[in-house]
Order: C-alpha cells, then structure tokens, then sequence
C-alpha cells in the first residue's frame, strides 16, 4: 500500500480526482495540525492531505505549526510527501509564473522549531547528513509531472529561507544572489528539516510569483499582485500534484 501525503500551500484547494470525504484529526505532542488531515483510500494507495494555511488559508506563513504538520503524517505511517509552496525569484531566468524544484536551501530563519528533539529521544531521529534535503524521488515525480504537463520548470534551485511576513530590503535581496540563491520563500523550512529527522521522503514545487526586491526596472509587487499570480496558477499546480501521485505509485511497484 502506498501512502502519499500532499501539503497544499498557496494553490488549489480543491482536488475532484480525489475522494476526500473522510477526515482525521490527529492528536500530536506539538498540538493541532493546520488543518483536519483529509484522506482518500482507494485499492493500492492512500492519499492525505493537508492544508498548510488551514482550510480558509488564514494561517500565515510564520504561524503554521510545521511541527504537528510533520508529526501527524509520521504518525499516519506516511513516508512520501509533496508540497507546494510560493517562491520569490532572486534570478533573471526565474519568471513568474514559472516553477521551481528545489534541490537545496540556506536557512536564515531565526524563530522556528526546527527539531522534534525536545518531546522525542534524539537517538530515535535522523540526524545524518543533510547534503541533500530533498528526496530525489519525490523531487523527480514533481519535476517529470510539471514537464510532462508542459509548464516551464526549473529542475534545481536554491531557496533562501526566511521567516517573514516582511520581506527583504534590495541590499540584502543582492546579498542573497551574491551567495548563489535562486529564490526566497517563508515554508520550506522547517518542513524540510523535520520530515529529514523523521526519516520521511519530502520533495517540494514551488510557484515563483514575484520578483525579489533586487530588481530596480520594475516596480516591487504587491501582495495582491502576488496571490493573482497563485490564483492563475493553481490549476497547474493541481496537476502537477495529480500527475506526482501516479509516478510515486509506478515507481514503488518496481
């Protein structure tokens, strides 16, 4: 049986593929999930999902408790995670509307939790080398859905993690490009981080909706103009999603 669990940001809210009628509310040590973990079972795989933001998407970025998140799908028995996420670009080449694959990160977040060490024995964590943050199975399922759907991609990509709501000034946008990050954005860690020390799979996509604010021949982008960019993509993000289930299911019946 595959158990796959989607992490919706920023993006589509409504999955019709998907037979959501059963929900869970799992009680975890770190208090509630963001929103109930919704569950379609079908007859060789269970699909969960939750709602980073909550149902109603009011949760901001900063707030999300990441650690129940993280903890309900381990206790679920779940070992393959996608998710999304929304991405401002440090890059030229990286346009709104386009996505990205990220295969690293540099954290510069300050308030997160970033360890489920303090409720559980560090000898039961994972704690090997993070060189590679990102599954490479779960990243290629995401990466061979969006190209496959015909929709631009960027295979690699570093995210330069920060904890928002503020967003950076232009000197430390051009700081950020001068150490080779490709995007900026406020979820992937520590989701990243705690699925690594639980031993899960986690890939993530990211639609870039803005330029950073190291840009000066453009005017800086408003949030609004931000989430129009998300609403407009949200159909492709759903197909990514639906497409990166079926290759996580091929590839485990190898």
């Amino acid at each position: 049986m595959v158990k796959i669990a989607l992490i919706i940001g920023y993006g589509p809210q409504q999955l019709p593929e998907l037979n959501l009628c059963e929900s869970l509310t799992i009680d975890t040590p770190y208090g509630n999930t963001s929103s109930p973990v919704f569950v379609d079972r079908q007859k060789n795989k269970e699909i969960y999902v939750i709602y980073r933001h909550g149902v109603d998407k009011r949760i901001p970025s900063f707030k999300v408790n990441y650690k129940a998140n993280i903890y309900a799908l381990y206790e679920l028995g779940i070992e393959n995670i996608l998710a999304t996420s929304v991405c401002g670009s440090l890059q030229e080449e990286i346009c709104p509307g386009e996505f990205v694959a990220f295969d690293q990160f540099i954290n510069l977040s300050t308030h997160r939790e970033l360890t489920f060490s303090d409720k559980i024995d560090i000898s039961q964590l994972n704690h090997s080398s993070l060189h590679k943050p990102f599954s490479d199975d779960m990243r290629n399922s995401l990466i061979e859905a969006s190209i496959v759907n015909g929709f631009t991609t960027h295979t690699k990509g570093i995210v330069l993690a920060v904890d928002g709501p503020r967003q950076s000034t232009r000197a430390e946008s051009n700081l950020y490009r001068r150490w080779g990050a490709d995007v900026v954005n406020t979820t992937t860690v520590p989701e990243a981080i705690l699925a690594h020390e639980l031993n899960l799979k986690y890939g993530a996509i990211s639609l870039c909706t803005y330029y950073d604010s190291w840009r000066t021949d453009i005017p800086p982008a408003s949030h609004t103009e931000k989430m129009d960019v998300a609403e407009r993509n949200k159909d492709k993000l759903h197909r990514v999603l639906m497409s990166g289930i079926s290759n996580i299911e091929i590839d485990e019946q190898k």
